[in-house]
């Protein structure tokens, strides 16, 4: 009888520092002084402090500014100018419409005295938001991480060249949720000197000539001048000094990629030493498996802060018709002065986008580009519920 009630003396917080990893053993964080929220999120933090005094009485000495930097079973991490603190749901956000906090959220955090983990009060209004499509016609927006400045889009090389699409199909999610986007090519060493230029130049037609890449390979690789060479020729930066360059202080940026792109490696040689697991990746169809599990901030030394994120094996064009627009600009123009409105581009009588691709407006690889992810949207579009909102 004992033993039974020691059990049931096991407090909630006990309980979820035994499934989850301690904060003691989070390393690599960010320091509360790397992450700046806006103006109006500053100002967002005090209404909510004025509001929680005047209509719950709570004392202003218990409300904290925090940043949650980790995510683990629904148990987020919160960075506070105090330092690192477990958090859980206030009861009445957990019944709001707007509950779901992501790595990058800044919060107004309650931390009353005695209580096991502090409680996330309100999440602050976000400044981006990096979301896909997840699930089917009744599915929902997935936002990945909030309040990031920059979207590097992962990709690995090899011997043949690479498909432009997904790394167009990242552009337009950047541009349509507020952040901009830079490519990271990694394991240049599979592709050679000659496969990388081919490859960037595909880049710099889907994405424009202003597009930031950086690409790395394998440390003492045989063909590594080459490689540099190949790429400082495309105006690319070259290896983790030209990631690093992507990321400055002050800047918060997310990987995006595949399985087996090569983000976890990447992430370990910016840190300088293996912090983070890494995978191996099937050869019959170069895809690897899930290495990262959580969805965290790191701290690059010299440099800014990155999310982690676990690899996506499908980033959905759905609703992004803005970030499409965005990235692909003058056929998005051209494309509102064709005579039909449901124009597809493709063989309709007074299309201005075949009138001005015919001209040399654009290229063949950018307007393919394009109109494989219009069309995209436009078959996702058809297959929602009337009443899903986007």
């Amino acid at each position: 009888m004992a033993k039974r009630s020691a059990k049931r003396r096991v407090s909630r917080a006990d309980r979820v520092e035994q499934a989850l990893p301690a904060l003691s053993l989070l390393t690599d964080l960010p320091s509360f002084d790397e992450l700046v929220p806006t103006k109006e999120q500053q100002e967002a933090f005090d209404g909510s402090c004025k509001r929680l005094e005047r209509e719950e009485g709570v004392d202003r000495c218990e409300l904290a500014l925090g940043c949650v930097v980790r995510l683990d079973r629904g148990f987020p991490a919160v960075m506070t100018a105090s330092g690192v603190t477990r958090s859980e749901f206030a009861a009445q956000l957990t019944k709001g419409d707007f509950s779901r906090v992501a790595v990058g959220d800044w919060v107004c955090l309650r931390m009353p005295e005695g209580h096991e983990m502090s409680l996330i009060q309100e999440i602050l209004p976000r400044e981006s938001d990096i979301a896909r499509w997840k699930g089917g016609a009744r599915g929902e927006r997935q936002t990945l991480a909030a309040n990031v400045d920059v979207v590097l889009v992962v990709q690995a090389l090899g011997a043949e060249a690479i498909s432009c699409e997904r790394i167009a199909r990242s552009a337009v999610v950047a541009a349509d949720c507020g952040a901009h986007v830079c490519v990271v090519l990694t394991k240049a060493d599979r592709a050679g000197a000659e496969v990388l230029g081919e490859d960037l130049g595909l880049i710099e037609q889907v994405l424009g000539s202003d597009a930031r890449v950086a690409v790395t390979a394998a440390k003492g690789s045989s063909d590594e001048h080459g490689l540099e060479q190949a790429a400082r020729a495309h105006g690319a930066l070259w290896g983790n000094e030209g990631v690093r360059e992507l990321v400055p202080h002050g800047t918060i940026a997310i990987m995006l990629g595949e399985s087996g792109a090569g983000k976890s490696t990447l992430l370990n040689a910016l840190l300088g030493r293996d912090a983070l697991e890494t995978g191996a990746v099937r050869e019959r169809d170069d895809a690897g498996r899930h290495t990262t599990v959580a969805r965290r901030m790191v701290s690059l030394p010299d440099a800014g802060v990155i999310v982690d994120e676990p690899g996506l094996r499908s980033l959905p064009m759905v609703g992004h018709e803005r970030g499409l627009a965005q990235v692909f600009p003058e056929i998005a123009d051209a494309a509102r002065g064709c005579r039909f409105r449901d124009c597809t581009h493709t063989h309709e009588p007074g299309c201005e986008v075949l009138e001005r691709f015919g001209s040399g407006s654009f290229t063949p690889v950018r307007l393919e580009t394009y109109l494989a992810l219009a069309h995209e949207m436009r078959e996702s579009a058809a297959t929602l519920d009337p009443d899903v909102v986007i």
